[in-house]
């Protein structure tokens, strides 16, 4: 029996000085509080060994006895750093903190004051039981807040996390009741030594697996949380057409893997792709740009190219799970090359059918220019032809009706070639905009009163009397003419005009009292050869006006903006600031 009892303790001594040594490269690797206390406690535990084998059994003098001291010192701090480690990741109260410390400091001042400490078989005094007694409550309090708190803490956790802590905690309570077996005092040789040895024995390989498990055991501990891994991998392959859709199926692995209570992906410029798990309000300022708490959760930042993941996870999680945050970091770098390539399949897509579109406005461009043009010119080469043939015999009464006519033809045939040209030298960014300071008061009466001809009584003009503005008139011109035809062409006067100066820009808007823009082509009505829901035949126009128009405003850094009338009509919103190109 005693060479079982001695050979146990050879071994205890080799595991509980390779504990300190894993507990201090955590320490140096990680460089926190929770991993400095830790290395404390085991580095105390080691010494705690290491001392009791060369201390003899009855010290004599004071160069031996003030070991002995030391080594039950040891033994009273050990609990305490084991205590403050698995406080450091939720904090206790400051009045707990401070009466555990205080409580810990009398026991280690009682320690030294002992006057003797009797040897094995000789009778115990009373106040040496006291001691005792103290030490064992001290050392069983606080190993129950360690363990209790590691075991409660564990739920939740992703298989290593959970599995690591309440190993700690399993092996804070064996160590516990090995300390108050060794404290009855049996002998070396007795079963009951033995019993206390192989305790302790499996109290530091506890400790050893809670603190640096060996792969496999991760891998086993792991394995619910790898097939969630495979799962995401394989939502990564998967073809998905939006950006937001592969946010959305990494979300759920991703925070199972680390027990996240929520979880969020931002692409590369911090906008929010997806979110899960968030109050709405914290919700609310992620997507302003802030990093908003959950709870008393950690927010765990995962930077990769092209994306960063968030995960609200357990204060534990960090230190009990970075194996898992590890693995996070390699989806996180998935995830942005995923995000790549759908963005470049958004791309690939949104030129797709923009040049589609762009064929198909090109088609119509072509055949319905074509069609403007022939109108105009059948007309012409019609006219030509009468005059020819049939000039001797007309009077000039039709004569004077045909030439007439003629220059009407070739007026609207010029008027459409110089819209094309507008349109050319739009597209080309051929137009130069050269602001002046102009009286726009005066300058819009005379353009209206140009644009509406006529109809000039049927306009109503709201302008204030003093109006200047730094703006290129030429584009001013091109874009109220165009509106106040369109107004009388497509609306119904009377039409009104209004002008006024705002936030350094300066408004135009258009009104008319007509039907309106039909509603299934406002979102198309600023594009070429678009009319107000008219039939071609009915009202003469080419549909480039307002394409025009919203060009020039561009060019000039403005805009142009179609609005409901109230109750009914249109009205339309030229918007350009004041400095030009500014």
């Amino acid at each position: 029996m005693h060479v079982l009892v001695t050979a146990f303790g050879v071994v205890n001594s080799v595991i509980f000085a390779g504990l300190s040594l894993v507990a201090l490269l955590q320490w140096r690797r990680r460089r926190d509080s929770a991993a400095g206390w830790l290395a404390l406690a085991f580095l105390s535990l080691g010494l705690i060994v290491t001392l009791g084998r060369l201390v003899p059994a009855h010290p004599h003098g004071i160069v031996q006895r003030i070991p002995q001291r030391l080594d039950i010192e040891l033994l009273v701090l050990f609990p305490y750093f084991l205590y403050r480690f698995a406080t450091a990741f939720v904090p206790p109260s400051r009045r707990l903190q401070r009466t555990v410390l205080a409580l810990t400091a009398l026991l280690s001042v009682w320690t030294f004051a002992l006057p003797s400490l009797p040897s094995s078989g000789e009778p115990r005094p009373d106040w040496f039981v006291g001691y005792i007694v103290a030490f064992l409550v001290h050392w069983a309090l606080l190993s129950i807040v360690v363990t209790v708190r590691l075991w409660r803490a564990g739920h939740g956790q992703p298989g290593v996390a959970r599995t690591r802590m309440r190993l700690l905690g399993f092996a804070s309570a064996t160590l516990t009741i090995a300390i108050v077996g060794t404290a009855l005092g049996p002998a070396s040789t007795s079963t009951g030594a033995l019993l206390v040895a192989i305790v302790a024995a499996v109290s530091g390989l506890g400790f050893i697996s809670g603190l640096a498990p060996p792969r496999a055991l991760r891998a086993a501990w792991r394995r619910e949380e790898q097939q969630r891994l495979q799962e995401a991998i394989r939502s990564l392959m998967t073809l998905a057409t939006t950006r937001e859709e592969i946010a959305e199926r990494i979300l759920g692995p991703v925070s199972s893997m680390v027990g996240a209570r929520a979880a969020a992906i931002l692409d590369g410029e911090d906008h929010v792709l997806a979110v899960r798990g968030l109050e709405p309000y914290a919700e609310r300022l992620l997507r302003e740009g802030e990093r908003p708490a959950a709870g008393d959760e950690a927010v765990v930042p995962i930077e990769a190219p092209g994306t960063t993941l968030l995960v609200w996870t357990s204060t534990y999680a960090p230190f009990f799970g970075d194996d898992e945050l590890q693995l996070l970091s390699t989806m996180a770098a998935m995830t942005g090359i995923a995000l790549d390539r759908v963005r470049l399949f958004e791309h690939e897509h949104s030129s797709r059918v923009a040049l589609e579109r762009a064929n198909e406005v090109m088609a119509d461009f072509v055949a319905l220019a074509a069609h403007e043009l022939r109108t105009p010119v059948t007309t012409i080469h019609g006219f030509v032809q009468t005059l020819n043939r049939l000039g001797d015999r007309l009077a000039e009464e039709q004569k004077d009706e045909l030439r007439t006519a003629l220059e009407q033809q070739t007026v609207r045939m010029a008027s459409l070639v110089e819209q094309l040209l507008d349109l050319s030298r739009l597209d080309a960014e051929a137009v130069d905009v050269r602001p002046q300071r102009v009286d726009l008061r005066a300058r819009l009466q005379e353009v209206v009163a140009v644009a509406a001809g006529a109809h000039a009584g049927e306009v109503q003009l709201d302008l204030p009397d003093s109006l200047d503005a730094v703006v290129d008139p030429a584009i001013v011109d091109h874009i109220v003419t165009n509106l106040v035809t369109n107004a009388f062409r497509y609306g119904r006067p009377p039409v009104r005009v209004t002008a006024r100066l705002s936030n350094g820009n300066i408004l135009v808007s258009v009104d008319d009292a007509g039907p309106g823009v039909a509603q299934e082509i406002e979102e198309s009505l600023f594009e070429r050869f678009t009319r107000a829901g008219v039939a071609r035949d009915r009202v003469a126009g080419t549909g480039l006006g307002l394409a025009i128009a919203q060009a020039y405003a561009h060019a000039h850094r403005g805009e142009l903006r179609y609005e409901r009338g109230d109750p009914s009509g249109a009205r339309f919103v030229v918007e350009l600031p004041v400095s030009g190109t500014g």
